[in-house]
């Protein structure tokens, strides 16, 4: 199995999929890139707060969301920006418990809320988490 932090190794996605062990991961790259008509971006973080190999998913060099895999489930991050803060928060009080505690808890910086979702069903956290990529999208 591929080490996820070795930087001089790039990992395909069937290859993250096989540390991610969830059916889930597949089937929401498979979705992301069927409809938004965009292929996914394996790239290399130094970040300290996470390093290591994550995918990103861009449109029009707008990064949609970003995976960090992790062993059984992943973690999706979106951002919610200005520009999406409004249609945002007229869906939350329709999305998940759980999704309004992320939105609630995590705090904004520079007009910005970096919110960290970790999925490993396809629940209603999974649909809210599509629902935010749609409005990133600018759909």
């Amino acid at each position: 199995m591929i080490d996820l932090q070795d930087k001089n190794t790039c990992p395909t996605l069937e290859q993250v999929a096989e540390v991610v062990r969830n059916s889930l991961f597949p089937k929401f790259c498979a979705e992301i890139k069927e409809k938004y008509k965009i292929k996914e971006k394996i790239e290399y973080s130094a970040c300290s707060m996470e390093p290591g190999w994550n995918i990103k998913f861009k449109k029009s060099g707008k990064t949609l969301c970003t995976i960090y895999p992790r062993e059984a489930y992943f973690t999706a991050m979106v951002v919610v920006g200005g520009k999406e803060k409004e249609r945002v928060e007229e869906i939350l009080p329709d999305c998940s418990e759980r999704m309004r505690e992320i939105y609630a808890q995590t705090k904004e910086g520079n007009g910005q809320r970096w919110l960290l979702i970790d999925l490993e069903d396809q629940d209603e956290l999974y649909e809210d988490v599509l629902r935010l990529i749609r409005i990133r999208s600018g759909k």
